[in-house]
């Protein structure tokens, strides 16, 4: 079946109008909230549709596919802003710090220092969050709530990193308000203000909860 390059769009438009909508019923200036179209594993052309409707920011988890895929894409939309939403390993802590604009998944010790000396080696200085693992999951990526602050903390003062933001996914059995809640408060007490939560489930929630950044995939795209 061929793809129906106009359907996205009019999803994107769909979400636009929801985050909006969940902004203002909570009394938040929907301008505070970002929307990052999680655009992993659909081709070029299936996310072209998205970008000509004026979609800048998105969101990859591999690596090696964001590099294959949006450099050609960049060429022909300039103004794309490319978040890494995915695990990080350390040996492609160099190709993320030249790639991305956000690497949103800071989650231990050794990824922290790798991305600090790639960052002094290139000059690139992408926003950095950090991953918080709120339902202390142990096949989940993060770091453990009651690390959160000592984490944070080493990443300023021993590797000389700006952490501006947190993330989270919370556990797909349990209510997410919890989890935003929890990652509100950690980002509260240690001056973060980007609060990188919500997904195509459970967006509007996040609005509620504090969220400035929400991942939207597959209620623009459709099922992978």
């Amino acid at each position: 079946m061929p793809i129906d390059q106009g359907a996205p769009a009019i999803r994107l438009e769909e979400i636009r109008r929801r985050i909006v909508q969940a902004a203002r019923d909570c009394g938040r200036d929907p301008g505070e909230i970002s929307l990052v179209c999680v655009s992993k594993t659909f081709a070029a052309p299936e996310v072209e549709p998205v970008l000509e409707a004026g979609q800048r920011i998105f969101g990859e988890n591999r690596v090696q596919e964001a590099m294959e895929k949006w450099p050609p894409l960049r060429e022909k939309y300039p103004g794309v802003e490319l978040h890494l939403i995915g695990p990080l390993q350390s040996n492609k802590a160099e190709d993320a710090v030249r790639l991305f604009d956000v690497i949103e998944t800071v989650d231990r010790d050794k990824i922290a220092r790798a991305l600090a000396t790639e960052m002094a080696k290139t000059g690139r200085r992408p926003r950095l969050y950090v991953q918080i693992n709120t339902g202390a999951e142990p096949q989940k990526a993060g770091v453990p709530p009651q690390d959160a602050d000592a984490f944070i903390a080493a990443c300023r003062n021993e590797h000389g990193l700006e952490i501006s933001g947190l993330m989270c996914i919370p556990p797909h059995d349990e209510m997410a308000s919890p989890h935003f809640a929890l990652l509100n408060k950690i980002g509260a007490r240690n001056g973060v203000k980007i609060l990188s939560m919500g997904m195509s489930a459970d967006f509007e929630l996040a609005i509620q909860l504090g969220a400035t950044h929400v991942r939207v995939g597959s209620a623009i795209f459709g099922t992978r």
